[in-house]
């Protein structure tokens, strides 16, 4: 599904609604919900959206768990990190747990490090909050089910940390991958969930803005054997649904 925004304000406030409605719906279906954070800047209107008084009241703070979908190997208090973006325009301002926060480990001895670290802490979480979602799975708990993922798309088609032409784009078996560095901006290394996890999620929206970035979206969309070879987004195909949140004007 697309949806058509006529500026990044309107489109933000659309991705809140969703995030609220989903996050609701999983806490009174089992209790509480996973939400993957996006990176990036296109997300940080939202965020300051949810923080606010009259939406911040209608979020389950309490029985959300949030994750990120990626970040950059830099530390959290950098102006690089992701987490530091979202920290700052989200969650200094609601009343969300420590121990609901799980951040990408970026304090390791390397990113191949902080990759495992972070592939324990998320299969120690599913492990021990199973969803029904996870629980059908098989033991092993091949791919984890969150209620919602949040990406933002590159003007090179990748998303999370996933670049074109990266081996990363072919993991089957590992939930979480360092990227080496050199690529993105900035080109640091980098820590990014893998396809596989990704699409396991129940909801996954992207929150697309510019002409640019459109002009990619409509690869996917018209011709989608050509675009998986060239874009990583295009390869974003979950188990549940797909929505694609857009704006011409960035």
């Amino acid at each position: 599904m697309v949806r058509k925004f006529r500026d990044i304000k309107e489109l933000s406030t659309a991705a809140v609604g969703h995030i609220i409605d989903i996050a609701r719906k999983a806490v009174r279906n089992k209790g509480f919900c996973t939400i993957v954070m996006a990176g990036g800047s296109t997300p940080r209107l939202a965020y300051e959206l949810l923080s606010s008084p009259a939406y911040a009241k209608n979020m389950p703070w309490r029985n959300s768990h949030l994750f990120w979908g990626d970040e950059r190997w830099v530390t959290s208090t950098h102006p690089d990190s992701n987490f530091a973006m979202a920290h700052k325009a989200l969650l200094a301002k609601v009343s969300i747990q420590p121990k609901n926060i799980h951040q990408i480990p970026t304090d390791a001895t390397n990113p191949e490090d902080g990759a495992a670290r972070y592939e324990k802490h998320l299969r120690g979480f599913f492990h021990t909050k199973p969803s029904a979602e996870m629980k059908s799975l098989a033991k092993d708990l091949s791919v984890p089910c969150f209620d919602l993922v949040l990406l933002g798309m590159g003007t090179d088609g990748h998303t999370a940390s996933l670049f074109p032409g990266s081996s990363i784009l072919a993991e089957k078996k590992k939930w979480v991958a360092a990227v080496p560095a050199g690529v993105g901006s900035p080109p640091v290394a980098r820590i990014t969930l893998t396809l596989p996890v990704l699409n396991g999620a129940k909801n996954i929206f992207f929150l697309v803005t510019g002409r640019v970035k459109l002009a990619i979206l409509d690869t996917i969309l018209t011709r989608p054997a050509e675009a998986q070879k060239l874009y990583p987004a295009a390869r974003i195909k979950p188990a549940g649904n797909l929505v694609w949140l857009t704006s011409e004007k960035e």
